[in-house]
């Protein structure tokens, strides 16, 4: 069994690591529980520690595993609004369009997409108020942004772990 990463070119550039069935049990685990002993993790998928460092260090330094962090519930950490916000941009301006959400946490995600809209964006705020001043003030006063259209998420469901 290979344990080499070779990947295929993707068109942004990053290639795309081949992964045995060790590899992706190792993500998996690493996708529930985040702060899973090596020992533990190990035990699991049947390799020895070094083993499993040495693909954890791999899977890392190719861009599989990419960090690590809490899941929190927006709800009760105190963002009891969120939405998709579908935007339209100006031709070719999505690069400088995520630059600047850089700067604004309440967006959680985004995403580029096929179809009317040109991206869409997972926002999460303290409330109504804080929705507003980041659709009216600040997304629709880039020059990038042509048009927006808020969703608002009424309930979500979340993954089992």
């Amino acid at each position: 069994m290979s344990h080499q990463m070779s990947g295929q070119g993707q068109p942004d550039g990053r290639m795309a690591p081949t992964l045995d069935d060790v590899d992706r049990h190792i993500v998996e685990l690493l996708r529930v529980d985040g702060r899973i002993s090596v020992r533990k993790l190990a035990e699991k998928v049947n390799v020895s520690r070094a083993n499993a460092y040495a693909r954890i260090e791999r899977l890392t330094t190719a861009g599989v595993i990419t960090g690590y962090h809490a899941t929190i519930d927006p709800h009760r950490y105190g963002y009891t609004v969120s939405a998709y916000l579908a935007v339209k941009l100006r031709q070719r301006s999505w690069r400088e369009f995520t630059e600047r959400l850089a700067d604004m946490p309440e967006v959680e995600h985004a995403a580029m997409v096929s179809g009317g809209y040109d991206g869409l964006l997972l926002v999460r705020t303290t409330d109504s108020d804080a929705l507003r001043d980041v659709v009216l003030d600040r997304l629709q006063s880039m020059p990038e942004v042509m048009a927006t259209h808020t969703m608002f998420i009424l309930d979500e469901v979340r993954p089992r772990t």
